[in-house]
Formats: C-alpha cells, structure tokens, sequence
C-alpha cells in the first residue's frame, strides 16, 4: 500500500487522475452556449492528461511494482481495491496515446460549429469512454469491474448512434447493445463462479486458483465467451463491422484501437488467476484465433465500404492476438518457456501496433469521407493528387498493418512465426508448425486488401464528381496520423526498444525465473531485424529522393494511357474495389455470401442496367436475425398482456412477488 506521505509524486496517482480528469473533460461543454469552446477545452485536458498519463505508465511498467489503493464503501460486496501493476500499465499506454489523438483530430473532423446538435454529446461521452476504459484496467473488485464495464459499453453506444437519423446507425447500436450485454450476462456468471471459488469478489492473485476444479473449465468458457464478445473474436464478431463504420471516425479509432484491448485484457487477466492450465485452453484460444484472422481478412477483402474493411480487418488482427495467446498458453501447458515467450511476446506487442496503426487508418478514413462524402470506395479515385499528405500517412498505415517491414506490423508477426519454426526441433506440438503457412495466407489477403483499399481510393481518376474536388486535410486532423505514424516507423526499426515495454507485461502474467533468461537469445535477431530496418528505410528515402531530382530536371510529358482499343477512355473503365477483388471473393465465396445483382442484357439498344455485388454478414443475416424472427413470432402472445392499466401491472407485480416469498419460504 501507498501512503499519503508519497502523494502526487506517485505515478499510480497520476494515471488515475489522468483518467478522471479525460472523464471530466467533456462535462464544461455541456453547460456552455456558445459552441467551440467546450470542445476546446476538452481536447486541451485529454492531451494534458494523456502527456501525464503515458510517462506514469510508462515508470510503472518499468519499475516492476504493483501499488494498491483500497476504495472504501458501503456496498455488500468487499472492498474496492484499485490495482496498477505491470500488464494494467501495458494497456493504459494506448488508452492515453489514442483518446489524446482522436480528441485532436475531432477538431477539424468534427467541429462543434458544423454538428452543434451532436458534438456536446459526443464529446462528453468520448471522454467519458476513454475513461471507463482506463479504470477498468485498474479494478480489481468484480462487481465495481461490471459497473466500469457497463459505463464503458453505455458510453460506446451513445458514441455510436450519435447520428441517430439514419436507419443503418440505428441498426448498428441495437446490434451492438444485444452483443454486448449478451457478454455482460455471461460475465455475470462468470464472476459469481469466481466469488464462490475465492469467497471475495476481489479479484484472487496470479496462480492462485487451480485450472484442474471443476468449475475452473466453466470459468474459462465464461471469460473467453464474456470478454470475446467484446474483443470480437469470431463467431462473437457480430456488432463490429457495422459499429465501427458507423460510429465517427474518431470514436471508430477509438473502439478499434482500444475498446477490442479491454475484452483482450479480460482474457489476459482470467488466465493469470490459474496455474496448470490444460492443454486444451490454448488449443481453443489458437484455433478461435487463427479461424478469426482468417475469416476476418476474408471479409476485408470483399468490402466495398471502406470502414467496413477496415473494422473486418481488425477481426484479423484480433484472431492474431488471440492466436498468440493460445500458441503462449499451449507453452504454459506443455512447459516450453521459449513457446511461451514467443507467443505472449508476439501477442502483446501486436496489441500495442494495432493500437498505432488501426487509429491511424481509421482517422485517415475520416479525413478521406470528409473530402470525398462518402464511403463508397468504387466512387473514390485520384484522391492522392488533392491530399498527397493523407495519401502518404495512409500508406504507411497500410504498410503497417499487412505486415511488411520496416514498419511495426511485421516485427509481432515475426516473433509469431519464430514461435511456429521453434517446434520443428521440439519433441511435441510439432504440428504448430502448420499455422506459419495459414498466417502468410492470411498476411497475402491482407496485402490484397489493401492494395484495393488504398489503389481503389487515392489513384486513379475520380469515379464521382464529389472526388474530383478533395480538399487536405488540416493540421488538427494530420498532426494525429503523423504522430502514430511516426510510432508505427519507431518501432518498426527499434523493435529492442518495443520489446523492453513488453517484457514487464510478461513477467506479469507469468513470474518463472527461467523465463528472464530468454529475452537474451533473442536480442541479436532483433538487432538484425532492426538494421535491416534502417538499412531498407534509408534506400526507400534515397530512391525517392533521386526520383524526385531527376523529375524536377527533366521535361515531364503528359499523354493519355493506353486504352486498350477504346478511344474514350472514362473513369468507369479502370479497375474499381469491387472488380478488383472479385477473383479473390469467388475464391472464398462459400465464406462469403454475396447478393449478387446481374441482369442479363438483349437486343440491339439494350436499356441502362446496374450490377451489383453486396457482401452480406453471413451470420448475422442469415442465422441471428431469423432466428430472433422467430422467437418473436412465438412471444407474440405475451403483447396480450399489456392492456396499459396501471392496477392490472400493479397486481402483475403482487403475484410476482407473492410467488417469490413461496419459493423462498
């Protein structure tokens, strides 16, 4: 325990303060007429607290410590305790860096004099959001975990249907608001089960509980289906897609690049209560993994809206970080520190660089509808002439994230198929070795992907009258994307410096001595790694460099490209996103279900016709909607039942509750 002697000198107090004051940051704006400066205000005390928040993590992860703070109350639940320890200071990083950087960008994306109606709430509830998130990383208690749980899910709703007026973003909330208490009410059972093993709804210590009781599998499944929900690991995925499409861009960085975190950090956390954990919990966690990463890319790829691929990628990069986990666990379980390290080491680190480069493309995203209007990328085209900064920013946020170095998205998976390859020498879980092949097919459609994503939307000729005329975006919107650029750029040639934020984290969730001395034998590897960094950085500056000298010397000639014997080329005869994926789609068109839209053509005029190609949520439209279809249509009996007479509701309760006293009597 702290002592009131240390005070604001304590680094856990700093972190909590931050948090309070992001939450409270949205409040003055309520109160104030004038619209700007609340919004104003706002940014300025998220990126005040986030610049003290970030360097109080930053000290608590390297100091190696746990501080408490014990929370006294009233309620018949135990104490609240608030703990920091290494893995909560691991995840409160990207909580502070995002919610500072989506709170700028929402300046010049969302501008309180533009959305007077919706900003005032957006803007309390995004801080409000980032806060709960932040909290929840240091409860401790159970039932004050629900209760931050709950202001996290809430807030996150409102954020998403803050444009209420369109049918698909009303659709979107009411999709995600059942996912989400569907997990609560499974963490609900999941917590009870805790409480009656430990006799506290204090969260037990790490390896005290054994993995091998019959109520530990029950724990398990509940946590892993509890926390999935929310982190989106299929087939719990549901509410993504359309919730990060539709929600603002900024509030779209913030779910993806740290909301997904918390149900990861969920599962993180249930698996440090136990030890000896079975073989068969990291075999789940590899397969969801691994089958998340795959189906994820998969719908990528068949996106036409260009959020959408974006939030079906971060199911990819989910499945990655739960494969890790799974791959780690299955180290745990087998006694193979190297498999562990490897494994948990790829997963953390691939949490922290979807946390830079996802919020990256997201915020990019914004700056791309707010030039063009729209999200339809087979209307985008040629947007890289009006915002070559954008464009360049984007592409690395690209690179980043289909794993090519030197950016920070290859070292994670790189560490990930160290771990596969070290099996080949190993007398068990050879077979691991079969998902190096399964995760370059993931990381080519993810190169396919975006190669559409960023070809379709930034070169080319515009394909709409809307994207003839982008505009740039201004320095509220590209000082974010450049400052996690530059993060993804950091630790993609200094992974040594990456590694020295997740090794703490580590230790954290798995304290064996032996395991410290691992790190060691990789350090040269990583030394490479990051002078072939440099070393392909520095030729990529150079070669453009001498190709911007020579242009600027010569005579540049224009002349139209050859159109391949038409002799008017337009805008509609280029490759668009959905012609140019449509090989990959028909591939995997049993995963992914298109309602397919072509009439056929006849007679010498044939009149004007439309093709048409919709990815469909197979899931969703196919199986979960029917199927509350259908439980409606048998519970229309119940509507009998409400006759709107307030005494017929007050007996309804009255034999409610007499019927209760009989059961308990």
């Amino acid at each position: 325990m702290h002592s009131a002697l240390q005070g604001y000198f304590d680094p856990a107090l700093v972190a909590l303060v931050a948090a309070l004051v992001i939450g409270c940051a949205g409040i003055p704006g309520l109160f104030l007429r004038k619209p700007g400066p609340g919004q104003i205000l706002s940014t300025a005390a998220t990126i005040l607290a986030a610049m003290a928040g970030v360097p109080a993590s930053l000290q608590l992860l390297f100091s190696h410590t746990t501080t408490t703070y014990l929370l006294q109350w009233s309620l018949p639940f135990g104490p609240c305790e608030l703990v920091i320890d290494p893995l909560s200071a691991f995840f409160l990083l990207p909580v502070f860096i995002v919610a500072a950087a989506g709170s700028l960008f929402a300046v010049g994306y969302w501008p309180a004099a533009e959305h007077r109606a919706t900003e005032r709430g957006l803007t309390f509830f995004y801080g409000l959001l980032a806060s709960s998130m932040a909290i929840l990383l240091m409860a401790r208690n159970g039932v004050f975990f629900l209760m931050v749980w709950e202001v996290m899910a809430l807030s996150a709703y409102f954020l998403i249907v803050v444009e209420h007026e369109r049918e698909n973003v009303r659709r979107a909330g009411i999709v995600y608001l059942i996912a989400t208490h569907t997990g609560t009410l499974v963490l609900f059972v999941y917590f009870s089960l805790l409480a009656a093993q430990t006799g506290s709804f204090l969260l037990p210590p790490v390896g005290s509980l054994s993995a091998l009781s019959p109520y530990a599998a029950i724990m398990a499944l509940a946590a892993f289906v509890g926390f999935g929900a929310k982190a989106g690991i299929m087939p719990f995925h549901l509410w993504l897609p359309s919730a990060h499409a539709n929600a603002p861009s900024h509030v779209s960085a913030l779910m993806s690049g740290v909301i997904l975190k918390m149900g990861l950090y969920g599962i993180f956390r249930s698996l440090t209560f136990f030890y000896e954990p079975p073989l068969l919990w990291g075999v789940v966690l590899t397969v969801c993994g691994i089958a998340s990463a795959l189906l994820g890319i998969t719908f990528a790829v068949a996106q036409r809206d260009l959020k959408r691929l974006l939030a079906c990628s971060s199911i990819e990069n989910i499945g990655i970080i739960t494969t890790g986990l799974g791959v780690a666990m299955m180290g745990v379980s087998s006694h193979n520190p190297t498999l562990m390290y490897l494994g948990m080491a790829g997963a953390l680190l691939h949490i922290l660089n979807h946390s830079f480069f996802k919020p990256l493309l997201f915020l990019g995203s914004g700056a791309i509808i707010h030039a063009a209007g729209t999200r339809e990328m087979n209307l985008m085209g040629g947007l890289g002439k009006g915002m070559p900064r954008v464009a360049l920013l984007f592409l690395i946020g690209s690179v980043a994230i289909c794993g090519i170095p030197p950016l920070n998205g290859f070292v994670s998976e790189f560490l990930l198929y160290l771990g596969f390859f070290s099996q080949l020498k190993a007398d068990s879980l050879v077979y691991l070795v079969l998902l190096a092949p399964v995760l370059a097919l993931v990381g080519g459609l993810a190169l396919i992907a975006f190669t559409k994503l960023y070809g379709s939307v930034f070169l080319g000729t515009p394909r709409s009258q809307a994207a003839a005329h982008p505009h740039e975006a201004g320095w509220p919107m590209l000082l974010p994307m450049a400052f996690l650029a530059l993060l993804c750029l950091l630790i993609g040639v200094a992974p040594q410096l990456a590694m020295r934020l997740v090794s703490p984290a580590i230790a954290a969730f798995y304290p064996q001595p032996f395991v410290a001395e691992i790190p060691a034998g990789y350090d040269s590897v990583l030394g490479r790694l990051s002078l072939a960094g440099i070393l392909l950085l520095t030729a990529v500056v150079l070669v453009t460099l001498l190709w911007r000298w020579r242009l600027g010397r010569g005579r540049v000639a224009t002349a139209p490209t050859w159109g391949c014997g038409y002799q008017r080329g337009t805008a509609r005869v280029q490759y668009g996103a959905t012609s140019f994926s449509e090989f990959v789609v028909a591939v995997f068109n049993g995963m992914v279900r298109q309602k397919i839209d072509r009439p056929t053509l006849g007679g010498l005029f044939p009149r004007s016709a439309r093709c048409s190609d919709v990815p469909t949520e197979t899931l969703l439209d196919r199986v979960i909607v029917p199927l509350f279809m259908l439980v409606g249509a048998w519970s229309a009996f119940l509507r009998r039942l409400q006759y709107g007479l307030i005494h017929l509701y007050m007996m309804y309760i009255f034999a409610t509750l007499f019927i209760l006293m009989l059961w308990a009597h």
